[in-house]
């Protein structure tokens, strides 16, 4: 299991301001909202970082255009930042038996399909994924995410550009959420995660490369730690509202 991307809700600005894109582009992120799935109801933009990215996803109609339901729902009401917090792994169908024989509430393992063009055509996306419930004292879910095959991977791959990696800036090495987790989240994350453990004030996660860790503040809002081993780049961030990215030397 490891962190795959994140799905952050925006506003029109960060897709379609300019001076939004330089302040990526100023810390080593080389961000081209200009790409990117979408329909009438919605457009996502990627940002690349080695094999992990961002989806910032704009709602342009309140149906959401084939978007994700209840994510749509939830930026109608005004929600931004950290919405999806995608983990992939190499057997979704054994991960789904584990959580449902765990009693978690877990979707099926489906993949994503939109409509577009005027609804004529059906898009469906070359991975499967399962929903967990959302977190009741962070206002994002985890998903579970697995790709069809490795040429659907490497099919993907080959649009992972532009990439941060071109900048020595490899990919996502630890997210730490702020904010108060309820027991019933608790229990979610042990379900969840195997290498867990609770210390006085945080929750840590330790994937194989990479980290998640959950602290106790009163004030919401997610930090996204970059591995950059570019020193011309390496006290970059961006700051989104909530969601603060920024370039650290791996420390785990």
């Amino acid at each position: 299991m490891k962190i795959d991307h994140l799905v952050v809700n925006v506003d029109r600005e960060i897709q379609e301001s300019k001076s939004e894109t330089e302040r990526f582009h100023a810390m080593g992120l080389p961000y081209n909202p200009k790409w990117g799935k979408g329909t009438r109801g919605f457009k996502v933009s990627n940002v690349w970082i080695g094999k992990e990215y961002f989806e910032f996803v704009r709602i342009k109609r309140r149906d959401g255009g084939g978007w994700v339901e209840n994510w749509t729902e939830q930026y109608v009401q005004g929600h931004r930042g950290l919405i999806g917090f995608a983990l992939e792994v190499d057997d979704i169908e054994a991960v789904y038996r584990e959580l449902k024989d765990r009693g978690v509430d877990i979707t099926n393992p489906e993949p994503l399909r939109f409509r577009w063009f005027f609804n004529l055509l059906t898009r469906t996306m070359p991975w499967r994924n399962a929903f967990l419930p959302g977190l009741k004292g962070v206002p994002f879910q985890f998903f579970l995410q697995q790709m069809n095959d490795e040429k659907a991977r490497s099919f993907m791959e080959q649009y992972m550009v532009p990439n941060s990696k071109e900048n020595n800036i490899h990919g996502i090495s630890e997210v730490v959420i702020y904010g108060q987790l309820t027991q019933s989240d608790l229990n979610l994350l042990h379900a969840l995660f195997r290498d867990c453990e609770e210390q006085e004030g945080s929750f840590i996660v330790r994937l194989d490369n990479q980290m998640i860790r959950f602290v106790s503040s009163p004030t919401y809002y997610v930090e996204v730690l970059l591995d950059c081993g570019n020193m011309d780049y390496q006290s970059g961030q961006v700051a989104l509202k909530n969601l603060v990215i920024r370039n650290t030397q791996r420390d785990i």
